[in-house]
């Protein structure tokens, strides 16, 4: 039996008084309230100078917008990435979203937190996961990062169409894969900030971003916990 949101954020709290801090990387203390370790933290493959609009990292000496949004702006107004699709983070995110680690989760969350985006997030709303694919994962992993960023999320978008999985598609399938996969119910606030675990190609939150200005929403930012280089 599944216990309500905040009863396990309760319970959560609790265990951290009663139990040490390990990091889940190297299994050594952990540091500044997290289960990640000084040193694991200091190697983290945080995001930096980047295309305001994909979040694709870009040289120093590079325009701050790169040469295929310049071409070919996506729906978007802008993407952020809190870190790199580097190690130890696609470990974590691999452990988080496909074997039920929670406390990954959890952590990846607190490292989104300390890496914000540079725009004010009004509210958010998951990439959400199609009913048939969330029976057989368990979980929303996008939905739980919302949940555990701690702001306002807006639920009304989801997925219409079950679609195959995107990771060893080109980008043009992936793009077709995804085409009309998705939708609202009720009213589509005026600013939302989309959030996913993982940004490749950057299909998924487009198609996403596409359907909400469609449907009415002025302006969509994308927040993603990694970009892949």
């Amino acid at each position: 039996m599944r216990l309500p949101h905040a009863l396990a954020d309760h319970l959560h709290a609790a265990l951290r008084l009663l139990l040490p801090l390990r990091c889940l990387v190297c299994d050594d203390p952990g540091h500044d309230g997290l289960d990640l370790c000084a040193a694991c933290l200091a190697d983290m493959p945080w995001s930096g100078r980047a295309c305001l609009r994909c979040a694709l990292p870009l040289p120093d000496s590079a325009l701050p917008v790169c040469g295929t949004c310049r071409e070919e702006p996506p729906p978007q107004a802008a993407t952020h990435a809190s870190l790199l699709y580097l190690p130890p983070v696609d470990q974590l995110l691999v452990r988080y979203k496909f074997h039920q680690d929670l406390a990954a989760g959890r952590l990846l969350a607190q490292l989104m937190q300390r890496r914000p985006p540079w725009w004010a997030c009004p509210q958010l709303v998951a990439v959400p996961l199609h009913p048939r694919r969330l029976r057989q994962r368990g979980y929303d992993q996008a939905g739980q990062l919302c949940r555990l960023l701690r702001q306002p999320v807006w639920r009304g978008l989801y997925r219409r169409r079950h679609t195959a999985p995107q990771s060893e598609r080109s980008a043009e399938q992936r793009r077709e894969n995804l085409f009309d996969a998705f939708d609202v119910r009720g009213a589509v606030p005026s600013r939302l900030t989309v959030v996913d675990d993982v940004m490749t190609t950057g299909s998924t939150v487009l198609e996403v971003a596409e359907t909400l200005r469609l449907v009415g929403a002025q302006e969509v930012r994308v927040w993603v916990c990694a970009r892949v280089p």
